[in-house]
């Protein structure tokens, strides 16, 4: 029986995650949420979990009230966190949103644990630290990121050397083909509907300005060890291919499989077995046909943006990236339009001069100064 602990147990990921646990008796541990007391205190007593964090302490009384006399040790805030990523188990699944994600990556990684990473901001801003402990550690980085988990899949069995490059397929969001000036009249509402995956806000808003698909390149750029001219993003709308593989032979390997992230998720935390998942089967025959197109950068900046500063590196990535979340939580809070998101990240990648990343402070100090920019100029 694999034992896991679960970073944003409450969020999208941590719950199918726990669907997935259930299914397969995994045991899992601990449990970390960053403000959600009345689920969190529900999956600890389903999941008879030793450890619960919740990171927001504003909301620690109401789970140590919610779980006395029960033998659950209740932690709380970075501190809480940093105890659950120290824990001895087999896997830690990291769903945690945005930056706050990589120190317990990190941390996990120093106790030698493999992680099953669902948080692309570890790897958006710290990839070349993280890859390179993992290395040291002989830890297995695991994703859960469908396009990622594909890849990985593709690449088994296979030369890494002889991959000429990847094919990152993207959904388009909820506003494929719509051209700039349409994008000034998207509302919170139209924004927060995806088309093929049910996510978090930030993830959902990410996904429909095509940020996601931004990240996803950076991080892949770290987990597989490419170069920027390597990795070829196709808007594929069914969602069905989840990416594929082109070797230098010219054969291209895909993976595909019905859009629902129990699929990768399962993966990583069973790794390398293959047990069966309580996810829809695919049939071809029910969708007939598979489209692909060219993604519109000149639309979409933050995609463009993510993409330069991929070439650019050091903090580049980093500072796309925290304007992205600082742009985000404005939209999610009415203050800003769905359209200047993308201003802000082109904006904070003009504005910033590059500097090299040699320690997670320089990652924590560009991250900072990027949302200090957004929240200035907003």
């Amino acid at each position: 029986m694999k034992t896991v602990s679960i970073l944003g147990s409450t969020g999208s990921i941590g719950t199918q995650a726990l669907e997935v646990a259930k299914m397969h008796k995994i045991s899992v541990r601990a449990l970390a949420a960053h403000s959600n007391a009345e689920l969190l205190c529900a999956q600890a007593r389903e999941f008879v979990a030793e450890y619960v964090c919740i990171f927001d302490e504003n909301k620690a009384k109401d789970v140590r009230d919610n779980l006395f006399g029960s033998k659950i040790k209740v932690l709380t805030g970075d501190e809480g966190l940093s105890q659950i990523a120290n824990l001895d188990v087999d896997v830690m699944l990291n769903s945690i949103v945005g930056i706050a994600g990589l120190v317990p990556t990190l941390e996990g990684i120093s106790h030698g644990t493999d992680i099953a990473l669902a948080n692309k901001e570890t790897l958006v801003t710290g990839g070349s630290i993280v890859m390179s402990e993992a290395k040291k550690k002989g830890v297995k980085i695991l994703p859960v990121d469908s396009e990622h988990s594909a890849i990985f899949q593709c690449l088994r069995g296979n030369d890494s050397r002889q991959v000429s490059k990847i094919l990152l397929t993207a959904s388009g969001g909820p506003f494929f083909g719509y051209t700039k000036e349409k994008l000034k009249s998207v509302t919170k509402e139209q924004a927060l509907r995806h088309p093929n995956w049910s996510m978090g806000s930030k993830i959902t808003i990410d996904s429909a300005t095509l940020m996601n698909k931004g990240l996803e390149f950076i991080e892949a750029m770290r987990l597989f060890d490419l170069q920027p001219g390597q990795i070829e993003i196709i808007v594929h709308r069914e969602s069905v291919l989840h990416s594929a593989v082109e070797y230098n032979d010219g054969s291209v390997i895909g993976q595909m499989g019905a859009p629902d992230m129990k699929i990768p998720i399962q993966y990583a935390l069973l790794y390398p077995e293959r047990l069966p998942c309580p996810a829809k089967r695919l049939s071809l025959t029910d969708y007939g046909t598979l489209t692909f197109a060219k993604p519109d950068l000149e639309t979409f900046d933050c995609l463009s943006s993510c993409i330069q500063a991929a070439k650019q590196g050091g903090i580049m990535p980093t500072v796309v990236n925290g304007a992205n979340e600082e742009a985000v939580k404005l939209f999610l809070a009415d203050k800003i339009k769905f359209y200047q998101i993308g201003e802000f990240v082109k904006g904070a990648l003009e504005a910033f001069e590059n500097r090299s990343v040699n320690s997670v402070s320089d990652i924590l100090r560009a991250d900072k100064e990027a949302r200090l920019y957004v929240r200035d100029n907003a």
